[in-house]
């Protein structure tokens, strides 16, 4: 984990970003890329008769705003002990973060930015989401892994073991449900333990749904992070597990998410 991006902003929860991104890069010896991304289109209007207009004077101080959030960023890392560098976008959000995450090993945002689920769909890298006010403690102290057996899960599982690499306290949840599932949880707890880390399997009886099945496991155990993979809504298996990502990305109280895809 040795590039971490960060969603930059002048937002609520960017110190929890920031000291999140910044006590990891300590933890691996990493460097810290800020995305600040002002969209251009939202300083254009068309007329009626499909004239374009430019809002010149407000895109040029949003710009200016940018310039000078980046040179407040600099200033604050500058005499800090991890290598770091300011990189500005003038498109969307999200196609600002997926260019941005293309050689990135982590990717942090906020739950609430609006594109944490797509991100972490788009994204090839594992996205880790933050609740606004709380950055995750670290070294870890207990996690958790939803395990449904997809290839999703086990690409969020390889993705999260640079973060868990300390943490001696970690489980491994599965629902029992009728559908047929990939890979067995046993081969996620031999994944981890080739890497070191000793984990507990949880096989849970279903309860109203998968989501608040682990959920209450997850509020139980007291995890700090969730790991889990992304699933995009077109697909089949959002029928059986993408309901969990929304269900989580939503919950304003629940642990941090570790999400790939």
């Amino acid at each position: 984990m040795r590039s971490i991006l960060v969603q930059a902003g002048r937002d609520k929860g960017m110190t929890a970003r920031l000291d999140t991104a910044m006590d990891l890069a300590r933890l691996h010896k990493s460097h810290i890329t800020l995305a600040i991304d002002t969209p251009i289109n939202q300083f254009v209007s068309v007329d009626p008769y499909g004239g374009t207009f430019v809002a010149r004077e407000a895109l040029d101080a949003a710009i200016a705003a940018d310039d000078a959030l980046a040179d407040a960023f600099a200033g604050r890392l500058a005499a800090d002990d991890v290598p770091f560098d300011v990189v500005q976008f003038e498109t969307q959000p999200l196609e600002a973060m997926i260019s941005a995450a293309r050689l990135a090993d982590l990717a942090i945002v906020s739950r609430d930015c609006g594109y944490a689920g797509d991100f972490a769909v788009e994204a090839r890298c594992p996205v880790l989401v933050l609740q606004p006010h709380q950055a995750l403690p670290l070294p870890l102290g207990k996690a958790c892994i939803a395990w449904d057996g997809s290839d999703q899960a086990a690409i969020a599982l390889r993705g999260c073991v640079p973060l868990l690499d300390e943490c001696p306290d970690v489980h491994v949840l599965t629902v029992i449900t009728e559908a047929p599932q990939g890979f067995p949880p046993a081969d996620a707890l031999r994944y981890l333990a080739r890497h070191g880390i000793k984990a507990e399997l949880h096989e849970l009886a279903k309860g109203p749904s998968i989501e608040e099945t682990l959920a209450a496991e997850v509020a139980r155990l007291g995890a700090s992070v969730l790991v889990m993979g992304a699933f995009g809504h077109s697909r089949l298996r959002e029928f059986v597990f993408g309901g969990v990502s929304r269900y989580f990305l939503e919950d304003k109280v629940g642990p941090a998410l570790l999400m790939a895809h």
